[in-house]
């Protein structure tokens, strides 16, 4: 208040006592910096409008639809929820995984017994304007059940606990249950229905207080709704991304290694504009890839009309699958963790992978001119796909990992690699890059996905 005070005042008056206005403007910067950067200097996240009062402490139950019940304590949002209850054996990483958008509609259980020791960084962007510590802006998954969380935490780039955020997404978690017993049943009969009520015990024979995720368009939901811009002032090459959801460490992944990358909605009609982009990349993303009609009618239509290079990763490596004739199967509870072995047919080698989805491709269904690429070491299941003879592939697992291993972040070079080729044989050089003008004009970041809850009747 006080510098934008000083700056408005005429210069015979901001000159007339030196001393006092300098220590004045001294002082209000540092409480304005102490205010708003928080006490250790790094920007708080701004308040988000689902927040509630925490529930520190108060009774709270998780209910599995048809299955047990577990008593525990309240850490995050006052309000009640439902989703579909997967596991996560992830160790660490757990503001990664919460911001993930591959999980909005579930309620995530963490294996790991300790949750929240580290706290929650802050929503710090680098050079790229992408976040540094999330994966998207705000808390997707519905809600959180741990063994015990930690009410204390520690570590340098923390600035709030987890439950303190979780209050301030309007996020309920649940602490002080058997994650054990959770996830043996989840194992046994696989992902389910499931609930966190605060306070007062849920009646399980009310089946219309779950609502089912698989029967919604979640991509719908994350997807941006408008094209945005993630330049690299010193690209080579401009990519196209199709986002489903995409996580901000797969937009590092390109615009680290020298493309810029123009985000379009889910259901952009990619083909239309392919020619203006010297590569196509279909990103991860929530649910049921059969609700992407659109999306796999446009990739279809690319794949007939462009030679682009395509890449696709996680939800991208399904629909690019259901574009090309093959079918999806959903998994009786999914691979979700950062640790899960995948076997590269092509060089007989094993990269340990981080993995999210509950969706898997059918290998035997893949057209004569597309073959296996990876496939899971623990479940069999398939990891990946490539085409014979063209620049497209794609995996089902993570290599940007964020948090897990980068044995696999290899395949973003070998992706450039295929753009730098193509482009250096098209018989017209085209320069794609982005002008100042689209920078200028286009969001720096996705427009309108704030997360809203999930309601019975939605598209």
């Amino acid at each position: 208040m006080f510098t934008s005070f000083a700056a408005r005042l005429p210069n015979g008056l901001g000159h007339a006592a030196p001393r006092v206005s300098a220590r004045l403007l001294g002082q209000t910067r540092l409480l304005s910096r102490l205010a708003v950067d928080g006490s250790k200097g790094r920007t708080m996240p701004a308040k988000n409008t689902r927040a509630t009062a925490a529930a520190s402490g108060v009774d709270a139950t998780f209910t599995i639809r048809d299955g047990p019940v577990f008593q525990g304590k309240a850490f995050g949002a006052n309000s009640n929820i439902s989703g579909e209850a997967v596991f996560t054996t992830s160790l660490v990483g757990y503001p990664e995984s919460m911001t993930d958008p591959s999980y909005r509609g579930q309620i995530l259980v963490f294996t790991q017994p300790l949750i929240g020791n580290y706290g929650v960084p802050s929503n710090e962007r680098d050079e790229y304007n992408l976040l540094k510590y999330f994966e998207s802006p705000h808390i997707q998954c519905a809600g959180v059940v741990v063994a015990d969380v930690a009410e204390q935490y520690s570590h340098w780039t923390a600035v709030e606990s987890l439950g303190e955020w979780c209050a301030r997404e309007g996020v309920p978690a649940i602490s002080g249950v058997d994650t054990r017993a959770i996830v043996t049943y989840l194992r046994e009969q696989g992902s389910s229905l499931a609930r966190i009520s605060i306070g007062d015990e849920y009646d399980a024979d009310e089946d219309e207080g779950f609502i089912d995720p698989g029967a919604i368009n979640l991509v719908k939901r994350v997807s941006t709704k408008a094209p945005f811009v993630v330049a690299n002032p010193n690209a080579t090459f401009h990519v196209a991304l199709i986002d489903c959801g995409v996580k901000e460490n797969i937009l590092r992944s390109l615009v680290s290694r020298g493309a810029s990358v123009t985000v379009f909605p889910y259901n952009y009609p990619i083909h239309k504009v392919a020619d203006n982009f010297d590569g196509v990349f279909i990103s991860n993303g929530p649910g049921d890839p059969t609700h992407c009609q659109e999306t796999v009618y446009n990739l279809g239509r690319l794949m007939e009309t462009s030679s682009v290079p395509i890449m696709g990763i996680c939800l991208g490596h399904q629909l690019l699958a259901l574009a090309v004739g093959a079918r999806t199967i959903k998994l009786k509870y999914g691979n979700r963790a950062h640790n899960i072995p995948a076997l590269d047919l092509t060089t007989g080698q094993c990269h340990i992978t981080s993995q999210n989805h509950g969706y898997a491709v059918d290998a035997s269904t893949l057209p004569s001119e597309f073959k296996e690429y990876f496939v899971n070491l623990n479940d069999g299941s398939n990891e990946g796909m490539m085409h014979k003879t063209r620049p497209i592939f794609s995996t089902q697992f993570h290599p940007e990992a964020k948090g897990g291993p980068m044995d696999s972040a290899y395949l973003f070079d070998k992706y450039l690699e295929n753009v730098e080729m193509y482009k250096d044989t098209s018989s017209v050089y085209r320069d794609n890059r982005p002008s100042q003008l689209m920078i200028d004009i286009l969001s720096k970041e996705r427009v309108g996905v704030e997360p809203s809850p999930l309601a019975a009747n939605a598209a």
